[in-house]
C-alpha cells in the first residue's frame, strides 16, 4: 500500500515538473516584458512556480495552466505594485552629489553577435518594446490571448475581470502595436 502511494507521488511530481518546465520559458518572457529585466523576471517565475506548487498541484492537470497564469499574473502585479512604493520612497532618497552610480557604469553583458543575428535581434527588440510600452493589463490580455491562446474566458478569469474587460483592453493593446510597428516599417 506504501508502495502503491510512494508511485503515485512521484508520477505526480514528474508531471507537475514537465508542466513546469514546459511554461517556465513562457512565463519568463510575459515576466521580462512586464519588468524589462532578466533578474526581476526570473525572480517572479521562480516564485510563481513555487506558490504554484504549493497551492495547486493537487488539482486535476487540465486546470493548471490557467492557474499557473493567474499566480504569474498576480506576482507580476505585486512587483508592479513594489516598484510604484520604490520610486515614491527614491525621491526622498536622491543623491545630491555628482556620482556615478556603479550600476550605470557597468558594462552590457548582452551585447549581440554577427551582423546576420543583429538584424534578427533587432526586430525581436522592436517588438518587444512595442509590447512593453502597453499598459500593463493590454500587455497581459494580449500575452495571454495571442501568446498563450487561452480562451477570452479563460483570460477573463486570469485577469480577474469580465470578458468584456478583456476584448476591450485587447482591441486597444492590438490597435496600439498596429500603429507603433507601423511607424516603424515607415522609417
Amino acid at each position: 500500500m506504501e508502495s502503491a502511494r510512494d508511485d503515485s507521488d512521484s508520477q505526480a511530481r514528474m508531471r507537475l515538473d514537465r508542466f513546469l518546465a514546459g511554461a517556465e520559458a513562457r512565463a519568463f518572457r510575459m515576466a521580462r516584458l512586464a519588468t524589462r529585466n532578466d533578474e526581476e523576471a526570473l525572480d517572479i517565475v521562480q516564485d510563481a512556480m513555487l506558490g504554484f506548487a504549493r497551492r495547486y498541484a493537487s488539482k486535476p492537470e487540465e486546470e493548471w495552466p490557467p492557474l499557473f497564469h493567474t499566480v504569474l499574473n498576480s506576482r507580476i502585479l505585486d512587483w508592479h505594485r513594489k516598484q510604484k512604493v520604490r520610486r515614491r520612497w527614491r525621491v526622498f532618497f536622491q543623491r545630491d552629489d555628482d556620482e556615478a552610480d556603479p550600476l550605470e557604469q557597468a558594462p552590457d553583458l548582452h551585447e549581440t553577435g554577427p551582423a546576420g543575428e543583429l538584424e534578427q535581434d533587432q526586430c525581436q527588440q522592436v517588438v518587444q518594446q512595442a509590447l512593453a510600452a502597453l499598459p500593463p493589463r493590454q500587455r497581459q490580455a494580449f500575452l495571454l490571448r495571442n501568446w498563450e491562446g487561452y480562451s477570452v474566458a479563460e483570460t477573463a478569469r486570469i485577469m480577474g475581470c469580465g470578458e468584456g474587460s478583456v476584448k476591450t483592453h485587447l482591441s486597444r493593446a492590438l490597435k496600439a502595436l498596429r500603429e507603433q510597428l507601423q511607424e516603424l516599417n515607415h522609417e
